[in-house]
């Protein structure tokens, strides 16, 4: 029985690694830990920054919304409300990631931060129905809305919005919760352009379904950048097989590992958003632990190197290991 626990993160190098004595034990690796713990510190001033700008926001864009009679600045105040949440939701997760793995939570709380993206998310398709449905109100019964603050406060909300995707650029790539508060960013910084768009529209044509029609358009759009966040959460929380991997290659790859039979018994499953883990039977020669030691060690570079997988449990079948279960054929695998 042999197990490996890779952790640092997916854009370091992978580092040297150092084997305990004792063959088939927990494989250690060195990694940039201070660095890991000074980019956490510095992504959560990037969040409390966010959350600070974004909630100011949504008192100025409520209260002109007011003052407008503009629906579609009080679905964009709505949205940016939720942006708000977002922001708190990821900075939470941040915190919580930060936290160590104890007796009880033994892999820690990576999945803080999983959770707080699908509620998030959820939340938003929430709003986006009861935002279509006050559009189409609107649209039966239009109301005369003031263009201008509409084209003032929509603009501001654009430079705001755009500034925070900016602070979140780099990260939104590695963690599906910050990539969620991106996205609603990037949802809302759209329908801003497309408020200042129809204050526009309504400036020279007059025509007041423009606010409402805008509106229904900004629900339709938080629906789209949620969308995509439920799926993956609800992937990670249901233990499915980690988005961009797929079973066969991985498999593929671990049997090319020189000394390696077969693999079979396989699962791979998402401890976070970019932390994976992958448990197997893996059938070999009856070796010396030694020997068998370094396939393991192999195994477990292949594994990180090529498809990013941190935590590592292998277990080693032995073709001539009396009452082992040997696989016909080559094996099978699955993924829970």
């Amino acid at each position: 029985m042999g197990t490996g626990d890779l952790t640092p993160p997916i854009w370091a190098k992978p580092p040297p690694i150092a084997r305990a004595a004792i063959p088939g034990a927990t494989l250690v690796l060195k990694g940039p830990i201070l660095h890991q713990h000074q980019h956490a510190r510095d992504m959560g001033k990037v969040l409390v920054w966010s959350l600070a700008g974004t909630a100011l926001f949504v008192i100025v864009e409520a209260a002109a919304g007011i003052r407008a009679h503009s629906l579609s600045l009080l679905s964009d105040a709505a949205h940016n409300f939720t942006d708000a949440l977002a922001l708190l939701l990821a900075w939470l997760a941040v915190y919580f990631g930060r936290k160590p793995a104890d007796s009880v939570k033994t892999y820690g709380y990576h999945r803080a931060g999983v959770l707080a993206a699908f509620v998030n998310a959820l939340s938003l398709l929430i709003l986006a129905g009861y935002i279509v449905f006050e559009s189409y109100q609107r649209w039966l019964h239009p109301q005369a809305v003031g263009e201008m603050t509409m084209l003032v406060v929509a603009a501001a909300g654009v430079l705001v919005n755009g500034a925070i995707m900016w602070g979140l650029r780099l990260e939104r790539g590695h963690d599906v919760n910050i990539r969620g508060a991106w996205a609603h960013m990037f949802g809302d910084a759209l329908g801003s352009l497309a408020i200042v768009a129809g204050a526009v529209a309504i400036h020279y044509t007059g025509w007041q379904r423009t606010d409402p029609l805008l509106s229904g358009l900004i629900g339709l759009l938080i629906v789209w950048t949620a969308w995509d966040v439920v799926k993956e959460t609800l992937n990670i929380l249901l233990e499915g097989l980690p988005r961009g991997l797929e079973l066969d290659q991985v498999t593929s790859a671990m049997r090319a590992v020189p000394g390696v039979l077969d693999v079979h018994d396989m699962h791979i499953w998402s401890l976070g958003s970019s932390t994976h883990a992958l448990s197997c039977h893996v059938l070999i020669e009856d070796l010396p632990l030694s020997k068998s030691d370094s396939i393991l060690h192999n195994l477990d570079r292949i594994l990180y190197e090529r498809f990013r997988i941190q935590h590592t449990t292998v277990q080693f079948e032995y073709v001539n290991c009396p009452g082992c279960p040997i696989p016909s054929g080559h094996g099978h695998a699955h993924e829970e």
